[in-house]
Protein backbone atom coordinates (compact mmCIF):
# COMPACT_ATOMS: atom_id res chain seq x y z
CA UNK A 1 0.00 0.00 0.00
CA UNK A 2 1.74 3.21 -1.02
CA UNK A 3 1.68 5.93 1.99
CA UNK A 4 -1.29 8.37 2.10
CA UNK A 5 -0.20 11.69 0.31
CA UNK A 6 -0.46 15.33 2.50
CA UNK A 7 -2.90 17.32 1.01
CA UNK A 8 -4.56 20.26 1.27
CA UNK A 9 -8.48 20.89 0.90
CA UNK A 10 -8.34 22.26 -2.00
CA UNK A 11 -5.98 19.60 -4.24
CA UNK A 12 -8.42 16.83 -2.67
CA UNK A 13 -11.77 18.89 -3.71
CA UNK A 14 -9.76 18.55 -7.07
CA UNK A 15 -9.31 15.33 -7.61
CA UNK A 16 -12.73 14.23 -6.17
CA UNK A 17 -14.22 16.81 -9.34
CA UNK A 18 -12.37 14.38 -11.77
CA UNK A 19 -14.52 11.85 -10.47
CA UNK A 20 -17.85 13.47 -10.99
CA UNK A 21 -18.45 15.15 -7.41
CA UNK A 22 -19.61 18.68 -7.78
CA UNK A 23 -19.53 21.19 -4.91
CA UNK A 24 -22.91 21.03 -3.18
CA UNK A 25 -22.94 23.90 -0.87
CA UNK A 26 -21.06 24.84 2.40
CA UNK A 27 -21.71 25.26 5.93
CA UNK A 28 -19.20 27.40 7.85
CA UNK A 29 -15.56 26.01 7.11
CA UNK A 30 -16.98 22.38 5.34
CA UNK A 31 -17.91 21.92 1.62
CA UNK A 32 -20.61 19.54 0.48
CA UNK A 33 -19.71 17.67 -2.04
CA UNK A 34 -22.45 15.65 -4.23
CA UNK A 35 -22.11 12.47 -6.85
CA UNK A 36 -23.32 13.81 -10.26
CA UNK A 37 -24.20 10.15 -11.62
CA UNK A 38 -25.51 6.85 -9.40
CA UNK A 39 -25.36 6.54 -6.00
CA UNK A 40 -24.85 10.06 -6.19
CA UNK A 41 -22.84 9.81 -2.54
CA UNK A 42 -21.84 13.14 -0.58
CA UNK A 43 -18.93 13.68 0.96
CA UNK A 44 -18.05 16.58 3.20
CA UNK A 45 -14.31 17.85 3.36
CA UNK A 46 -13.27 20.38 5.63
CA UNK A 47 -11.61 23.35 4.27
CA UNK A 48 -7.87 22.92 6.08
CA UNK A 49 -4.68 23.54 4.51
CA UNK A 50 -3.63 20.08 5.33
CA UNK A 51 -6.42 17.54 6.09
CA UNK A 52 -5.62 15.21 8.77
CA UNK A 53 -5.05 11.43 7.78
CA UNK A 54 -7.93 10.06 9.34
CA UNK A 55 -10.00 12.17 7.36
CA UNK A 56 -8.12 12.09 4.11
CA UNK A 57 -8.26 8.06 4.37
CA UNK A 58 -11.78 8.61 5.51
CA UNK A 59 -12.94 10.20 2.14
CA UNK A 60 -11.25 8.04 0.06
CA UNK A 61 -13.31 4.91 1.93
CA UNK A 62 -16.56 6.79 1.32
CA UNK A 63 -15.60 7.93 -2.50
CA UNK A 64 -15.19 4.30 -2.86
CA UNK A 65 -11.37 4.68 -3.76
CA UNK A 66 -8.32 3.23 -2.86
CA UNK A 67 -5.34 5.21 -1.65
CA UNK A 68 -3.33 4.32 -5.41
CA UNK A 69 -6.63 5.48 -6.99
CA UNK A 70 -6.05 8.18 -5.31
CA UNK A 71 -2.78 9.47 -5.65
CA UNK A 72 -3.27 8.84 -9.33
CA UNK A 73 -6.04 11.30 -9.79
CA UNK A 74 -3.68 14.60 -7.68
Amino acid sequence: MPKLPVVSSQEAVRALRRLGYLPDHQTGSHLILRQQDPPHRRLTVPRHRELAKGTLRALIRQAGLTVEEFVRLL
